[in-house]
């Protein structure tokens, strides 16, 4: 391995580091991004390095329990491991992930693949049609949840998250299929329609039950 770096040109080197930081930070790396400002798609240099050096990266990777995954169609790298680091999603994350799969899925079928954007509107709309996500979600259960799918390269935003409206553009990557099959989501969607079911009859159940303050 040190005699394939000492070959490169320093600048050559140094891409090859940044690109396996990115892969562990992200897991995933596109060949297409998006210009964040602008939501417009320009060729990413880290999977034409990823391309360039993929047998030496894997060999690298491998060393520490990871395998590279080229996924040729949707165009991207990923690792996948027991070396890789274990980020676990949060209930509210994991709810968004399915509502955005589905409209992800809706819109390529309907609208074909320049259609890949959705708005927090649209994903609340999802959310009550489905009765997958009822409730009002917080600000910070929003930001923890973007964030998260941001940094792993499922979703695209323009700006700050903290600025975002209702109808601020947010761009879904392919990546989003990665997770959960198509009989794996009806059957999650089940599942968290009747938790949340559970919980709204439980918030009923208590204020409708009023005790005597003399008791």
């Amino acid at each position: 391995m040190l005699e394939y770096i000492e070959m490169l040109t320093g600048a050559e080197a140094e891409n090859i580091k940044k690109t396996i930081q990115s892969l562990f930070r992200q897991t995933c790396i596109l060949q297409m991004k998006c210009d964040p400002a602008t939501l417009i798609q320009r060729d990413n240099p880290r999977y034409e390095t990823c391309a360039r050096h993929r047998e030496f990266i894997g060999d690298y990777l491998s060393v520490l329990g990871c395998e590279l995954i080229h996924d040729p169609q949707e165009h991207y790298f990923r690792l996948r491991g027991d070396g890789l680091p274990v980020e676990k999603m949060s209930l509210t994350t994991t709810q968004l992930v399915i509502l955005l799969k589905m409209i992800y899925h809706d819109k390529i079928m309907g609208e074909g693949l320049n259609a890949t954007v959705t708005s927090l509107a649209e994903i609340r709309e999802y959310g009550k049609n489905t009765n997958l996500i009822a409730r009002k979600l917080t600000r910070q259960e929003w930001q923890d949840a973007l964030v998260l799918l941001r940094t792993h390269q499922v979703i695209e935003l323009p700006g700050a998250i903290g600025s975002l409206e209702d109808d601020t553009p947010i761009y879904i990557y392919s990546t989003i299929q990665m997770f959960c099959t198509a009989a794996d989501i009806g059957e999650l969607v089940k599942r968290y329609q009747a938790e949340e079911e559970e919980t709204e009859n439980d918030g009923n159940a208590k204020e409708d039950h009023h005790p005597d303050v003399s008791e």
